[in-house]
């Protein structure tokens, strides 16, 4: 009697039948392809951004817009950056404008574009009085 328990289950399981899937590239119809969008070009990305400056409300909103404009692969133009140092200082945030340069310095391929660039927005910093981090912390640089 014992043996005859051992030899049958008490509990069967299902198990279900595993069904073999096919290729990845057989359901065509059922891919979707992403890189149907519209190229943009680069006066179309800066008109976009200086937009999106204008429009920023909130610190929040500050920072998310300057981390989408600078994780593209391409740096701003100097009227983006005007509009995000004018941001920056309608939302009272002068740290985020200080930090604005070190991503632009961080983003040029050489040091002298990011004195063009200093040279361009000079007017700005002077307006909102925004110094740069080598200013404020020499011994850092």
């Amino acid at each position: 009697m014992f043996r005859q328990i051992i030899r049958t289950p008490a509990l069967r399981v299902a198990v279900p039948a595993i069904r073999a899937r096919p290729a990845f590239g057989s359901f065509n119809k059922f891919v979707r392809n992403y890189s149907d969008h519209h190229e943009e070009t680069y006066e179309e990305f800066t008109t976009r951004f200086e937009k999106e400056f204008e429009q920023a409300y909130d610190l929040f909103e500050v920072q998310r817009v300057l981390n989408n404009a600078f994780s593209y692969d391409l740096v701003p133009a100097p009227s983006v950056i005007e509009k995000a140092l004018l941001a920056c200082r309608r939302v009272n945030d002068y740290a985020t404008a200080v930090r604005v340069f070190e991503g632009l310095k961080v983003k040029v391929d050489n040091n002298e574009q990011y004195e063009a660039y200093l040279e361009e927005l000079k007017d700005v910093r002077k307006e909102l009085g925004v110094d740069l981090k080598e200013d404020l912390f020499p011994e850092s640089a």
